[in-house]
């Protein structure tokens, strides 16, 4: 492009300095223009003083009022901070048009809900839906806080406060602009929603979608504390249905990366509420959005022992069918769960073993879980953890999950068998988690080469153990698989001469086991007692009980039972 000739360049100074001047005579203008106007006496008013567009009035009785509660202050109202007289002062202080007033009566419950751990009474609601409905920024900050104090002290009822009318206006309040008011008004919602009944409420009020916008806070404050409401709305279903609508799953689904491990834990707790729906699941987890999973699994590495156990619990609501329970195997999960089985946090090794339960009742999943790292990890939790009933039940039942018959070496070679056996000697384990030992025990007994191991670790304790447990006929199956488990020992020499030292006791349970009315009982007593008659010592004993006798008995009613089966059988074919 070619430059401006002299010319052109000064023409173009001359139409700027005529612009110029054009701009300073307007000005010019439109300053003696208003001049003259506010000059003119229509404006003009009889008192000096520039008139303000509003002024809240002092009314007499406020200013009595106020008087009178501030010397009600200075006199004695520590011994009744919430009386009559307080009460009809802060009312009146409340419902002022005056912010002064307000802010008064806001910084009085302040400090009460602060410095004094004593009920707020019912009355009091009405003066805070007022200072909750103040113009007054600073009325707002002070009441909301106040009443978050209450409600974290429990110093008032979460569901009076709703049925006082107080929620509308929290609820108001969360779309202020001041992320202090944001803030307390979420956590009025978050401490509310700890309710079922306010959480219906909230959600008929339209209070999901303002704490959604303010999920996505810059303000840390205002995010842990939304987030925190909505992992308290997340414990009712019909609110779920809610959440889901207003799109809420996406958003906790990206909080989960947020850097606050607060929020991160709020989200994360949430989604495993949802979670706990089934309904949900196709939602959170269709095509496309797999990424949940390797978030959640991206967790379980999580240096916070409450974030990484959340993910196991989220994770394992979601293990509802074998696709997704496949799918976490394959994104590696194992690694990350062996590492926290050796924690030392309790709530991460309930977590993370109710995860590897339901992981390993999936055949496709047994080879992969079925392997040396975890096996030794496992082995080493029952040593360390015999009388925790959730850990014990839940890795008997694993054990018994990976017992494949191509596994089972690996289960041999590995201290699982020792762990499960050392948990019988603990007193103090609950019956279930008992049971779940003695069954997995008891099929593992089953073949030989788990046989010899278990018989490598027996002792007298464990003996004598097994024995007791044999007659505990309270429990019919507990009894049932420890009498199993010493049937399927008896071919070796160490454990016949164990059970010589408990001749007796195994008689009384055998001589239950044959007047039992269940077929299996009586079937195993039996052939215990055939194993047993064997051995001199025991043949000697059972020739001086009443054995003999009772096996007569059970073959006369067996043989009865065949003549009775022979009828029915033949009175079937004639017709």
């Amino acid at each position: 492009m070619g430059q401006l000739c002299g010319r052109c360049q000064q023409l173009l100074r001359d139409f700027v300095a005529s612009v110029q001047r054009m701009c300073t005579s307007l000005v010019c203008r439109i300053k003696e223009c208003l001049t003259l106007i506010s000059k003119c006496c229509c404006l003009k008013q009889n008192s000096s003083k520039p008139r303000q567009l509003y002024k809240p009035i002092l009314q007499p009785h406020e200013r009595v009022t106020a008087e009178e509660f501030l010397q009600h202050i200075e006199t004695g109202c520590v011994a009744s901070p919430f009386g009559t007289e307080s009460l009809e002062a802060l009312r009146t202080l409340a419902f002022s048009e005056n912010p002064g007033l307000q802010q008064s009566a806001a910084l009085y419950y302040l400090h009460m809900s602060q410095h004094m751990n004593v009920p707020l009474p019912a009355e009091h609601l009405e003066a805070f839906y007022a200072l909750l409905r103040s113009a007054d920024l600073e009325v707002q900050q002070v009441s909301s806080l106040s009443l978050v104090n209450f409600l974290l002290e429990e110093n008032i009822d979460k569901e009076l406060v709703v049925q006082m009318g107080l929620l509308e206006p929290i609820l108001d309040l969360l779309e202020s602009e001041d992320p202090a008011v944001q803030c307390n008004s979420c956590a009025c919602t978050m401490t509310l929603a700890g309710t079922e009944s306010n959480r219906e409420a909230i959600g008929a009020a339209r209070g999901v979608t303002p704490l959604l916008s303010l999920a996505s806070s810059y303000d840390p404050r205002v995010q842990q504390n939304a987030v925190g409401a909505i992992l308290n709305l997340t414990q009712s279903e019909k609110i779920q249905q809610v959440l889901c609508k207003e799109g809420a799953l996406p958003v906790l689904a990206l909080l989960l990366e947020s850097p606050d491990p607060e929020v991160q834990y709020y989200s994360c707790a949430a989604l495993s509420n949802v979670a706990a729906n089934a309904q949900h699941h196709e939602a959170m987890l269709r095509p496309g959005n797999r990424s949940l999973l390797r978030t959640l699994i991206s967790l379980l590495s999580s240096s916070v022992n409450k974030l990484s156990s959340q993910a196991c619990v989220c994770l394992r609501n979601l293990a509802s069918s074998a696709d997704i329970q496949s799918e976490m195997v394959a994104e590696d999960v194992l690694p990350k769960l062996c590492s926290l089985l050796a924690s030392s946090s309790k709530d991460v090794h309930h977590a993370s073993i109710a995860l590897l339960w339901i992981l390993s009742q999936h055949p496709h999943n047994q080879d992969t879980l079925a392997c040396a790292e975890l096996l030794q990890s496992l082995g080493m939790l029952l040593s360390a953890h015999k009388t925790d009933p959730v850990i014990v039940g839940h890795t008997a039942c694993i054990i018994n999950n990976l017992s494949l018959s191509k596994n089972r070496q690996r289960i041999i070679e590995s201290p699982c068998v020792e762990g499960l056996l050392q948990t019988l000697l603990s007193t103090d384990i609950q019956e279930d988690s008992l049971h779940y030992v003695t069954f997995c025990l008891a099929e593992l007994a089953k073949q030989e080469g788990a046989t010899l191991c278990m018989v490598q670790w027996m002792d007298e304790p464990l003996t004598n153990c097994l024995v007791r447990l044999a007659g505990w006929l309270e429990h019919p199956e507990l009894c049932f698989q420890a009498a199993s488990i010493i049937y399927h020992m008896m071919g070796h020499e160490k454990m016949m001469l164990l059970l010589k030292q408990h001749i007796e006791e195994i008689q009384a349970y055998l001589t239950n086991f044959l007047i039992h009315p269940e077929i299996r009982f009586q079937q195993l007593g039996i052939s215990t007692f055939c194993r047993l008659r064997e051995d001199p010592e025991f043949s000697l004993a059972f020739r001086n009980s009443q054995m003999a006798k009772l096996l007569e008995q059970v073959r006369q009613q067996t043989e009865e039972t065949q003549e009775l089966l022979k009828a029915a059988v033949c009175h079937e074919d004639n017709i």
